[in-house]
């Protein structure tokens, strides 16, 4: 199977490939997270910390237009990185930002398990993130196109896309302000 995947996909293709993944896990979070804190708002805020209730509170009431605009601008942020791993081999952002999405499916899994049940994101996280990150990570290290210490030193680099996300978050509710929500 794995030889089958070598010959069959480039790597060119397989760094491009990483836009057609992260758009289909986030595709999966935009669509689900509205409808879901509706219907599970009650459930979840029972079984969080009460530290963690004023977040929950907070995210529950992002419609699914705002947490649009946080993925655009994150599509955005990596169309430049995308292209200069799989065009000009400079990999340093693109590793960054999949090995902090690599290590985000663990958070999606995390909170399905901490609350009991599927949450936004976590299908196509186990479906398709993580399969994709690992047979990235294999292909860039296998192909000695990156090291270990490359991916390694990148981590610091795809932390940048914390504030990334934050800002995103903040102009969806800035350009799409919105009195809907769970509470």
């Amino acid at each position: 199977m794995i030889e089958f995947l070598d010959s069959s996909i480039s790597i060119h293709s397989l760094i491009w490939l990483f836009l057609v993944a992260f758009m289909l896990h986030d595709f999966e979070e935009i669509i689900r997270i509205e409808p879901w804190y509706r219907r599970h708002y009650d459930k979840i805020i029972s079984r969080v910390p009460k530290n963690l209730q004023g977040r929950i509170q907070s995210f529950s009431k992002i419609t699914s237009s705002q947490f649009a605009v946080a993925v655009c601008i994150e599509f955005i942020v990596f169309v430049p990185f995308t292209f200069l791993a799989a065009e000009r081999g400079n990999y340093l952002f693109f590793l960054g930002f999949n090995a902090v999405l690599f290590l985000h499916v663990f958070m999606h899994i995390g909170q399905a398990l901490y609350v009991k049940m599927v949450v936004p994101g976590v299908v196509t996280a186990v479906m398709i993130t993580l399969p994709y990150s690992i047979y990235l990570f294999y292909r860039l290290l296998n192909e000695n196109l990156v090291t270990m210490m490359d991916v390694l030193k990148s981590l610091p680099v795809g932390l940048l896309l914390i504030p990334i996300i934050l800002l995103g978050h903040k102009m969806g509710e800035k350009l799409v302000p919105s009195e809907e929500g769970v509470q």
